[in-house]
């Protein structure tokens, strides 16, 4: 199974996600945690951006409009990575920290 690269900025925190598993699920088992509560795709307190590297999603309509996905926002409930990937996701913070 392939797996992918993810680097969390401005933290700098590099975990790897195996294809198919969503980035936040990804992010939780190394120790990085992402802001969560639905964990669905609709409330959006996951949303971060997309520096560098492709995703799909898990679902057919993720809470983004069509200019937050051209802009490179993306919710890591629901995201999977399709590329290495570089993240911006300032509310991100190592577990335990």
């Amino acid at each position: 199974m392939d797996s992918y690269l993810i680097t969390v900025q401005p933290g700098g925190w590099r975990f790897e996600a195996e294809a198919g598993s969503s980035l936040l699920a990804a992010a939780e088992a190394a120790g990085v945690i992402l802001p969560s509560s639905c964990r669905n795709g609709t409330c959006r307190t996951c949303l971060c951006r997309i520096v560098e590297g492709e995703i799909s999603y898990l679902i057919d309509w993720p809470g983004l409009s069509l200019d937050e996905k051209r802009a490179g926002d993306v919710l890591p409930c629901v995201a999977v990575a399709r590329s290495d990937l570089v993240l911006l996701a300032p509310a991100a913070r190592l577990a335990g920290a």
